[in-house]
């Protein structure tokens, strides 16, 4: 069988190997003891195992660069699509895209590291991760930082999230807050005698909805900065006229604003809108670091287009950890969260010898 094939092939058994191991968010322990088998442990070292964590490391050299590859085992719950299948080309299954073929790519490099032992420009480390799927109070990587403080050392850390084989290179800031709008509560049949929060919710929306987009240019990508209602609620019974109706904002915010001033502009609007707020939830983005010398080579290395990340993504925490991390992994950004997921065995492919041509030192012309 030709190489390509036989590579395809690996990629592919890996991938649906993974999708098959249920690890819905706090559910990992199965798929990190699969993937602890799965990783060889010669060239590569278990330096770190906790909280469904694993860290893989080569040996560390001196005056040589480190090269952190990262990815999260959680998935979003199932949705009638285990077991996973590969049919025409494509590995389909819960978590396909987001980000099992991410997975089983780390998991095939460790494999070619260990088997073909290459010459490596940089040092290699292989971070597996839970709970990425789940609001960031939940997040794995401050413990592990705290608990592997030499991996702040990172010159490069690299998320295989979805990318579709692009650089998504930063990412927006998420915030989530609570507007609720008071009324007074009255009989349905009387309502002159009552003040209808639902109605003031209507009206205090209509006032700040659609908020128009901002788009922000950083080192050549345009980040589309939107605000969305995503949840609205009121009323207790049909014959009540309801005193309370909240809603619920979702601020997705570039990466030239702080934290702080994207809730500054989310207490704007709620005051535009005569509401209270509560800010819920707020991950800062991350910088745009796509001319980097590590991040060129990359590019380099599989003539990636470099794109901005229009979400969020753990490169922003990584970021305020003090490494530069951008995103790039196989899986396609459209079929993410979906009942239909999928991954493309061909970008599987091109993930895999893209950061093989990346991490090897390069021959003499």
């Amino acid at each position: 069988m030709p190489r390509t094939e036989t590579v395809a092939q690996g990629l592919a058994e890996t991938t649906l190997a993974l999708v098959d191991i249920p690890s819905e968010s706090r559910r990992e322990g199965d798929a990190a003891a699969w993937i602890e088998q799965a990783v060889p442990h010669g060239l590569l070292t278990l330096e770190h195992r906790e909280d469904f964590t694993l860290l893989f490391t080569t040996a560390r050299r001196p005056d040589t660069p480190l090269v952190l590859l990262a990815g999260h085992l959680d998935t979003v719950p199932a949705q009638e699509n285990l077991p996973g299948q590969i049919v025409d080309g494509f590995v389909h299954g819960l978590g396909a895209s987001d980000m099992k073929g991410g997975l089983a790519v780390m998991v095939e490099l460790a494999r070619w590291l260990d088997e073909d032992r290459p010459e490596l420009a940089f040092d290699v480390a292989l971070l597996f991760f839970p709970r990425e799927e789940l609001p960031q109070e939940e997040s794995a990587l401050p413990g592990f930082f705290a608990a592997c403080p030499q991996m702040l050392e990172a010159d490069l850390a690299v998320m295989l999230e979805p990318t579709d084989t692009a650089i998504h290179a930063g990412c927006l800031g998420n915030l989530n807050a609570e507007l609720v709008f008071r009324g007074e509560s009255a009989h349905s049949a009387r309502p002159w005698q009552g003040q209808n929060a639902i109605e003031r919710a209507v009206a205090g929306l209509g006032r700040i909805l659609p908020v128009p987009t901002r788009v922000v240019e950083l080192s050549g990508l345009r980040f589309v900065e939107v605000v969305s209602a995503t949840g609205i609620h009121g009323g207790i019974a049909s014959n009540v006229i309801p005193d309370r109706a909240t809603c619920l904002l979702n601020f997705r915010y570039a990466p030239d604003r702080t934290p702080e001033e994207a809730e500054d502009r989310v207490r704007e609007l709620a005051r535009t809108a005569q509401a209270e707020v509560t800010i819920t939830g707020n991950s800062r983005p991350a910088p745009v670091v796509s001319d980097s010398p590590l991040a060129c080579r990359l590019r380099e290395a599989g003539n990636l287009a470099v794109e901005p990340k229009q979400a969020w993504t753990p490169v922003a925490e990584f970021a305020a950890a003090g490494l530069d991390a951008i995103n790039f992994g196989p899986g396609a950004t459209r079929f993410a969260h979906r009942q239909d997921e999928r991954v493309a065995v061909d970008s599987l492919v091109k993930a895999f010898e893209t950061l093989q041509r990346f991490l090897a030192v390069r021959s003499s012309p």
